[in-house]
């Protein structure tokens, strides 16, 4: 992910996994997705984390505009041991479920010191991305599972609930002590669900690419003329020009997608088919050479057509349900990036 260290340091990074995590990819990823290798999963040992409650006592005061760095005033008397999650101003958006994913800003503030450990807002600080096979410290899955999007999510957690758990994992960098009450602000921005696809009217297919049929919830099929089973070189098609940012490389993107065989258009993998949306880290080698080269610099909200010479896919070496030296056609719809 594209994120400031500080912030790294506090969420997604193996070594600060609480539980076992996996991957989003979908069953037959090792097979047929883009994905290049598996990362290896990290167990911790959880620290028991008590249970939540909202409540406004001793609370710290959190001004500013959704989506912008917030002021957190921290009160002058010592926190409670209560884990306290308070929705701070609620959005109308759709509620954040426990295997949707989510988009969202945050900022962590040391009660004992007053120090701002993390930013995530604005230049420097990019939005983070939750994902459902993933599990991340306690105060961020409570802010923002549950929670509508639009909404600010205050959480004072208690060292059980969050410093303890980083000591637990190892981390040094941020100096917390291990009996450390930490504030998180959040900003819950987007959700994606399993099933969401893009949304618009497809255009047709650039001169001498596959065409596609693509219906949501259901695996694309490709019509490939005679002259395109053999690109040359990476050909890209954009079918519905997305209004988001531009994806960035680094960045975790969310997609559904569909791949085929350019020389018979037989479709050998589809997210539509497996577990849903797929999350993967693009323009860092973790995808084929052709999704890093053709979906860095699209924008979110895009379907995007791929058309993939077999060295920019599997190569020589194939892999299962893909013949050697075969050259592909993916269709992506781009769902997020943070």
């Amino acid at each position: 992910m594209r994120r400031t260290a500080t912030a790294a340091a506090l969420l997604l990074v193996p070594a600060l996994l609480l539980t076992a995590c996996s991957s989003s990819k979908p069953k037959s990823a090792d097979a047929a997705t883009p994905q290049a290798s598996a990362s290896a999963s990290a167990t911790q040992s959880a620290v028991p984390v008590p249970p939540v409650v909202d409540s406004t006592d001793n609370l710290p005061a959190v001004t500013g505009a959704f989506g912008s760095t917030p002021t957190v005033k921290i009160p002058s008397t010592k926190p409670g041991s209560a884990f306290v999650v308070h929705t701070v101003s609620e959005g109308n958006g759709a509620t954040i479920g426990a295997k949707d994913f989510a988009v969202f800003n945050f900022s962590v503030i040391d009660w004992t010191t007053g120090k701002t450990l993390a930013a995530a807002y604005g230049k420097g600080g990019a939005p983070e991305l939750l994902q459902p096979t993933q599990q991340v410290l306690a105060p961020l899955q409570d802010a923002v599972v549950g929670h509508k999007v639009g909404s600010r999510v205050v959480v004072v957690a208690p060292p059980a609930a969050a410093t303890e758990q980083m000591s637990a994992s190892g981390l040094q960098q941020n100096n917390v002590g291990a009996k450390d009450t930490l504030v998180f602000v959040v900003d819950v921005n987007q959700r994606i669900g399993a099933q969401d696809s893009v949304q618009g009217t497809q255009q047709a297919s650039p001169a001498g690419m596959p065409s596609v049929d693509a219906t949501a919830g259901k695996a694309a099929t490709f019509t490939i003329p005679a002259a395109a089973r053999t690109p040359k070189a990476l050909q890209t098609g954009v079918l519905i020009k997305g209004t988001g940012q531009k994806v960035l490389a680094g960045e975790t993107i969310v997609v559904q997608y569909t791949g085929a065989t350019l020389a018979d258009g037989k479709v050998f993998d589809s997210s539509w088919k497996d577990a849903g949306a797929f999350a993967t880290v693009i323009g860092q080698g973790q995808v084929i050479p052709g999704w890093d080269q053709g979906l860095v610099g699209q924008t979110v909200g895009s379907r995007v057509l791929l058309s993939i010479p077999s060295a920019l896919a599997y190569g020589a070496q194939g892999t299962q349900g893909i013949p050697a030296n075969a050259p592909l056609v993916f269709v992506v719809d781009i769902l997020a990036a943070a």
